[in-house]
């Protein structure tokens, strides 16, 4: 199986579930945001990491069994700090790991985001919903992107006969997720360790929905195995406002620290609620993990790590 991204925080994971089903691991991966540490265990064990960057070609690779596209950044700060990189690699880089698939004959999963809808007008979101997108906004490298990479995906099933699929992930956390992530959970759980101000922007009644990292492992593979093309929400349908989500991380951790406010971001979604109807029916899929159960393993990766620290990597 080839796994581009597969050092990022959810590429390893799903690296790690692939290679308990026995198959055999190449790795594409630029290691610009993602990390040797997630994958070291799979390394020791045979599985294979190719240092490339996708954008600019993917090499060749015999008995290809299926292609995931994970390679790109999902950090707010790592997208917008290196914007035409995260363009190329979701044009690019996505059509060449496309025709990588079509030229084995094998099934392709393109990782798209719950950030195709951009600030809903839509609530809960459906996979028939366009979106309300802001294609010159800060969040637009990233948002238009994965737009594109679904655009492109489908039109390779369409005119190259390829076999896809395209599952859109929504705010997914767990083990491995960096403390320096630029997203709200990660934020909130490295400030209560270290015992500082846990910082929600605008009045906190923003809302996400929040997935474990094996739930949504889960899903994707379920749709992987499936024969539908999507596209497919995988996400958790549990919505709570940000200030909730700081609240149960005080809770997990019994941090002192305060909740401090600060001006919204341009562009930060008012809601975010996957409609999951589809994943339900045509995967019998659902996830399982309780939220407080999820941010406990994830508090306990980060002090095992100690990587807790403000502006860790």
């Amino acid at each position: 199986m080839v796994v581009a991204g597969g050092a990022g925080f959810l590429g390893s994971h799903l690296c790690d579930a692939l290679a308990l089903r026995g198959h055999h691991i190449v790795i594409l991966d630029d290691l610009s945001s993602g990390s040797r540490d997630n994958i070291a265990g799979l390394l020791d064990q045979g599985h294979e990491l190719i240092e490339c960057d996708v954008s600019k070609g993917v090499p060749a690779i015999p008995n290809v069994r299926g292609v995931f596209n994970f390679a790109s950044p999902a950090s707010p700060p790592r997208y917008q700090e290196r914007p035409l990189e995260t363009l190329a690699v979701g044009s690019e880089g996505t059509r060449h790991l496309l025709e990588l698939a079509t030229a084995s004959g094998v099934r392709f999963l393109q990782a798209s985001t719950s950030e195709i809808y951009g600030d809903p007008l839509e609530h809960p979101q459906s996979e028939r919903y366009w979106g309300n997108v802001n294609p010159v906004g800060p969040r637009s490298v990233y948002d238009e992107a994965k737009r594109f990479g679904e655009t492109l995906t489908t039109a390779y099933r369409h005119a190259r006969g390829t076999n896809t699929a395209i599952a859109r992930i929504f705010n997914t956390y767990g083990p491995r997720l960096n403390p320096a992530d630029g997203r709200s959970v990660s934020n909130f759980m490295s400030q209560a360790l270290m015992g500082r101000d846990l910082t929600v922007y605008g009045d906190g009644l923003q809302t996400r929905s929040l997935i474990y990292v094996s739930d949504q492992i889960r899903g994707l593979l379920a749709l992987f195995d499936a024969t539908h093309p999507g596209p497919m929400n995988i996400g958790s349908q549990d919505e709570l406002t940000v200030r909730e989500i700081a609240e149960a991380v005080l809770s997990v951790t019994g941090s002192p620290s305060k909740i401090v406010f600060y001006d919204l971001p341009e562009d930060d979604p008012s809601r975010r609620r996957p409609d999951i109807s589809l994943a339900r029916e045509v995967l019998g899929w659902e996830p399982t993990t309780q939220l407080r159960d999820g941010l406990i393993a994830l508090r306990d990766d980060y002090i095992a790590r100690n990587i807790a620290r403000e502006g860790e990597n």
